[in-house]
């Protein structure tokens, strides 16, 4: 593992972002049900996480030299997509807040894990729970979103 770090971040309309830090990409304005239902967005140089709540989510995030192991059974939903970090700035940023993780990479195109836990905890309100969003990046190729393991609400 290159490296890793452990956050708390204010999901404000639900979404936080992962991106290049110098491109400071927009973020998209227009949303699929598609989109809601993969709980990520993918546009150019920065990728959209949808938490299930619209508060302080806890959020890792590592950065791997080579494709790690992910066992999806672990995981409540599973989005693999990608980034591309030309400029070898990652960044983490919440929706309406600001930067909160700026680390030196090795510029190019990352493969991104999006992987959530925890998601059927959450409390009829929605305040309470025991959600966690892990996000996993390592060098690849670029390839389109594909969700590898969906979590639906219950009824």
């Amino acid at each position: 593992m290159i490296g890793r770090a452990v956050l708390q971040v204010f999901a404000d309309y639900n979404q936080f972002y992962v991106q290049d830090g110098v491109v400071e990409p927009p973020a998209p304005e227009e949303w699929s049900e598609a989109d809601i239902a993969n709980r990520a967005k993918v546009a150019k140089n920065v990728v959209v996480v949808c938490p299930l709540r619209n508060m302080l989510v806890p959020v890792e995030l590592e950065v791997h030299a080579d494709k790690p192991s992910i066992q999806l059974s672990r995981w409540d939903h599973v989005v693999l997509c990608d980034l591309s970090l030309l400029s070898g700035r990652l960044q983490v940023h919440e929706c309406t807040g600001g930067e909160l993780l700026n680390w030196a990479v090795a510029p190019g195109h990352y493969q991104v894990a999006l992987l959530y836990s925890g998601l059927g905890t959450l409390s009829q309100d929605g305040f309470e729970g025991e959600d966690r969003y892990h996000v996993v990046l390592w060098p690849g190729p670029e390839q389109p979103l594909q969700v590898l393991r969906s979590w639906q609400v219950e009824a």
